[in-house]
């Protein structure tokens, strides 16, 4: 995603801030001893959902820090829901392995669609073979899951739907069939729907799979008897079709629109996660840092961009827990251009006027920065100057970093905590690395 920086001040972090920073900076093990790394993040256990951000979506230390946190909590304070910027189904597969002891996933079988590594890394398998082995001593019922919150798997999503439907109720999978026919010709192709749609009078289709969500749900009792966890999957699936429809029609009319349809899909499906699992349901959140801090504190929300971090301050106050994550320098794992191949890129050391500048002076290589607690309130004002924060998604272009990868923001009300990390390595692909299937996330999403 580009941001847009016009006219700002080029303020750089003051010396005040600098000396703050240092004051205040928790020095942190290596996460590799993930244990000792989780212990620190222990204040965090009574929130009811702590969202684990990235500054990129291709270093391998923020995977890591992000699954020995998530252990922690896990271990130690009952969480049982990761949900995870990623599409439901490929997510799935992984929940399969890690809760119902299905064969592990075998390389290419899932999140094979642009930007594979960003999932199937090994940093990511790391953690689910250590879930899985977790989950193996727990009762069914308390078993962790694994879930994805995304909205671009459409095709997989609506056939995933028909699927079930064949399975419980075969008369109604008829029917699902006529009003998913509507998008099928578009399925593999859904941003040409959303151009025919707004160019070529194309009729929509959203009541079509309105209708087969409203189905889905009036239907809960008599499919619910046999066997609810598979009526649930099909009901987000059914969701997902229809949040996916909206969404490719809206992707022509702006980024902002198209980009609050997303993270309001990414929030409901979190809701949801929490209410199946009831009122102490506990969940961790993997999104970068644009979805998971408080876009009313940065650029984005200034120009009318929402994310789900907003809305899970706004519905559960203290109890969400918003985390970002940072880094100076190093490489990552990224592309130069949409469905292009994955880079192990340098990254450049962050810009004098930028966040990242001012925990690079503070000194402390690896650190956890909180600022909630009333202690901590002269540092909270300290960091409530705007300053450019930068944000690397799976494409990095440093020859135009100012305009590609830097917005403003208040960095004390977009997060809670700060993960700092000051050089960075670039996650580890499993396999060749080479996209395939259409790049669903152009041009917008991070």
């Amino acid at each position: 995603m580009t941001y847009n920086v016009p006219g700002q001040s080029r303020l750089e972090p003051s010396d005040a801030l600098v000396a703050a920073l240092r004051a205040a900076a928790e020095p942190l093990p290596d996460p590799a001893d993930a244990s000792a790394f989780g212990a620190h993040f222990d204040r965090f256990g009574d929130a009811r959902i702590v969202l684990l951000g990235e500054a990129t979506h291709g270093t391998a230390e923020f995977y890591r820090a992000r699954a020995a946190i998530t252990r922690r909590l896990i271990e130690q304070h009952g969480f049982t829901i990761v949900a995870v910027e990623a599409d439901w189904p490929d997510a799935a597969r992984i929940d399969d392995y890690v809760r119902h002891k299905a064969d592990r996933p075998r390389l290419g079988d899932v999140f094979t669609r642009f930007p594979t590594w960003m999932w199937r890394n090994l940093e990511v398998l790391d953690f689910a073979d250590w879930l899985r082995a977790h989950n193996s001593a727990c009762s069914e019922d308390a078993r962790t899951a694994f879930r994805g919150l995304d909205v671009y798997s459409l095709s997989e999503s609506l056939n995933a739907v028909l699927r079930y439907l064949d399975s419980v109720d075969p008369a109604e999978a008829g029917v699902a069939r006529r009003r998913y026919g509507c998008l099928t010709p578009w399925q593999d192709a859904p941003a040409d729907y959303g151009r025919a749609v707004l160019y070529a009078g194309q009729p929509t289709c959203e009541d079509a799979v309105v209708a087969q969500l409203r189905e889905l749900l009036h239907q809960r009792l008599a499919y619910m008897h046999g066997d609810g966890e598979r009526w649930f999957d099909a009901v987000q699936n059914a969701r997902i079709v229809r949040a996916a429809e909206e969404y490719y029609r809206a992707m022509y009319r702006g980024a902002a629109e198209s980009w609050n349809l997303r993270d309001r899909h990414m929030f409901t499906t979190l809701q949801a996660l929490l209410d199946e699992r009831g009122p102490d349901s506990k969940a961790v959140v993997w999104a970068h840092n644009s979805h998971v801090g408080n876009a009313a504190a940065t650029a984005m929300g200034w120009r009318g961009e929402f994310n789900i971090g907003e809305l899970c301050r706004m519905a559960y106050g203290d109890e969400a827990v918003l985390i970002g994550f940072g880094t100076d320098r190093g490489t990552v794992a990224a592309a130069t251009d949409w469905n292009g191949d994955m880079e192990i890129k340098a990254v450049r050391p962050a810009r004098a006027d930028s966040h990242e500048a001012a925990f690079r002076r503070a000194g402390v290589p690896r650190s956890l920065t909180d600022w909630r607690l009333p202690a901590r309130r002269a540092l909270a004002e300290q960091l409530s100057v705007p300053l450019l924060e930068r944000a690397i998604g799976v494409i990095y272009r440093p020859e135009t970093e100012l305009q590609s990868h830097y917005f403003q923001a208040v960095l004390a009300e977009q997060f809670d905590a700060w993960v700092w990390f000051e050089e960075t390595t670039a996650v580890t692909p499993l396999g060749a690395e080479h996209p395939r299937g259409a790049p669903e996330i152009y041009p917008f999403g991070l």
